[in-house]
């Protein structure tokens, strides 16, 4: 799931060597922490919020086989 947005989130970018993802796994969620560039931030939110919600969506279709609730905090 960690290189699933790492793949994402480097192909939106410009610095892809800056993006970074951390997971914190807890009883019932797994939270990922998508950090990249300050300049490349607008690239993956995208224009209200679209790239970050099909981020999100494909995400959390991948995320069923785990049968936890996949959350995305974009830093």
């Amino acid at each position: 799931m960690k290189e699933l947005i790492e793949v994402i989130a480097k192909a939106l970018v410009d610095k892809p060597e800056e993006v970074n993802v951390k997971e914190v796994e807890g009883d019932k969620s797994i939270i990922y922490e998508l950090s990249v560039a300050s300049e490349d931030m607008g690239k993956v939110i995208g224009k209200q919020g679209r790239i970050a919600k099909a981020i999100r969506t494909v995400v959390k279709s991948a995320a069923v086989k785990v049968n936890k609730k996949v959350i995305i905090e974009i830093l």
